[in-house]
């Protein structure tokens, strides 16, 4: 006689549901034990970001290159090439992470991103057209056009994904946006393919870098990324009742028209300027949020600062690695990530949880 041996059930009030329901990180020490070590592995991650490359710099060279500086090789190289391609990934993970995150809660999409909606598709045609008709190259002058594209885009992909029965679910609104991304990038090959000046800017800036902008340039888009961070820290509390549904959050105060506007205005500040400065990055915006919401839970409260410094972690040592697989050349970190994304996003298309949303 074969005796079989099945596990128990999870049981609804189960040390695993709750870790799914709650995070891996239990209690607001633990949350805030994790944040602590997520920002030393964002400082590790800027580190090597600035040591690692055609031309190595020992970590020992960062500190005394960025304060006191003896116009050596190597202050140069650290100031004038590593410092403004290490911010830019601060900036640009920050602004995408954050954005991603809103985007989802305001949607209650785990599908929403500023990719996969067509965000940042709708700010490069932007960009790109501010490149052909008045030859416009400069990060700041970007930043305008991306704002615009980005704010249209939305609109568009949000108005089609509530077309029918059931308004905006989250496969209408992934469907929407791909067909939009395939429209929008047919027009922007397009345009790019008429002006052989615009193909030879836009290349090197579609597929998603951190080496265009100049420290001055970074400037001019960091404020925009503070007060979009800012705005999307002060909703934090406010998505947290929107995922339980239009009805119950009116039911507990919740304005959701000043909080979708807000969220809006959060989206388009942190999403436009991640792409005006670093190109059409895709998945960051996708996949941290999630990556946060396994760790804290479901709080947006948490999400937020969790997103702030993983999604910069992320960006940087992807970039670090575009570095490393092409020595002496490079591979830029928007196709690293894309390399890395689409399997994480094929991934969450085949749960079963999203599929029912």
């Amino acid at each position: 006689m074969t005796t079989v041996t099945t596990a128990p059930a999870v049981r609804p009030g189960s040390d695993a549901v709750r870790a799914r329901r709650n995070g891996l990180l239990t209690g607001n020490s633990g949350r805030t034990g994790g944040l602590l070590v997520a920002g030393i592995v964002l400082l590790g991650a800027c580190a090597l970001s600035f040591s690692v490359g055609s031309y190595p710099v020992s970590p020992a060279d960062i500190v005394p290159a960025l304060v006191s500086p003896v116009d050596s090789d190597v202050d140069r190289i650290v100031r004038h090439v590593r410092l403004p391609r290490t911010v830019t990934g601060l900036l640009a993970g920050v602004g995408l992470g954050t954005a991603g995150a809103v985007m989802q809660g305001l949607t209650r999409n785990p599908l929403a991103g500023p990719g996969i909606l067509g965000i940042n598709a709708g700010a490069s045609f932007a960009v790109v057209l501010a490149m052909a008709g008045i030859g416009l190259t400069s990060v700041g002058g970007h930043l305008w056009f991306a704002f615009a594209g980005a704010a249209v885009s939305a609109v568009f992909v949000h108005t089609l994904g509530s077309l029918g029965r059931g308004g905006a679910t989250p496969v209408k609104l992934a469907l929407a946006g791909a067909a939009f991304t395939a429209m929008i990038g047919s027009l922007t090959t397009a345009v790019t393919l008429l002006d052989a000046a615009t193909l030879e800017e836009y290349r090197f800036w579609a597929v998603g870098s951190l080496t265009r902008a100049s420290t001055g340039e970074l400037g001019t888009v960091a404020p925009f990324v503070v007060l979009g961070l800012g705005v999307a820290l002060a909703v934090s509390r406010r998505l947290n009742t929107v995922a339980l549904g239009d009805d119950l959050a009116r039911g507990l105060g919740t304005r959701l028209v000043t909080t979708r506007i807000l969220a809006a205005v959060a989206v388009l500040l942190l999403a436009g300027a991640a792409t005006a400065v670093a190109g059409p990055i895709v998945f960051v915006g996708l996949a941290v949020p999630h990556i946060a919401r396994a760790l804290a839970g479901p709080d947006y409260r948490w999400i937020m600062p969790w997103c702030v410094l993983l999604a910069p972690t992320v960006l940087l040592l992807a970039d670090v690695l575009g570095r490393v697989l092409v020595r002496p050349g490079q591979l830029q970190v928007g196709i690293v990530l894309g390399l890395v994304g689409a399997p994480f996003f094929l991934h969450l298309v085949r749960n079963r949880k999203v599929a029912q949303l």
